[in-house]
């Protein structure tokens, strides 16, 4: 993956505008994050393969990023990714990796089921 360019990742977030595709977004401080430290509070949250359609996508900040897919009825969102790649199956992956260099959120699109 590499760092995020907007220049770069924006086109890509509007390729996927107006078709349905499905996204992965997961957020997570570690699933053991309070067995190495009691007074961690552990918290993530996880969709695999929800199936959408979004009429509008950005991307926002100076870094970390924020991107934003509006749909008819709401919106989803990730906040403080920081590398992307646009992988051989045309999906776009997007992550963000804390300060030790460990995933904290990755938000994801693509036109096919995630495996």
């Amino acid at each position: 993956m590499d760092p995020i360019d907007i220049s770069k990742v924006q086109p890509i977030i509007e390729r996927f505008v107006g078709k349905d595709v499905y996204i992965h977004l997961e957020t997570t401080n570690g699933a053991y994050a309070s067995h190495f430290n009691e007074k961690v509070f552990s918290a993530g949250a996880y969709i695999r393969n929800g199936k959408i359609n979004y009429t509008r996508g950005k991307i926002t900040g100076e870094g970390p990023y924020r991107v934003g897919l509006k749909m008819d009825l709401g919106w989803i969102y990730a906040e403080g990714l920081t590398h992307w790649e646009l992988d051989a199956k045309n999906r776009l992956l997007m992550a963000g990796h804390d300060m030790d260099g460990k995933l904290a959120v990755a938000l994801q699109i693509s036109e096919a089921p995630f495996e």
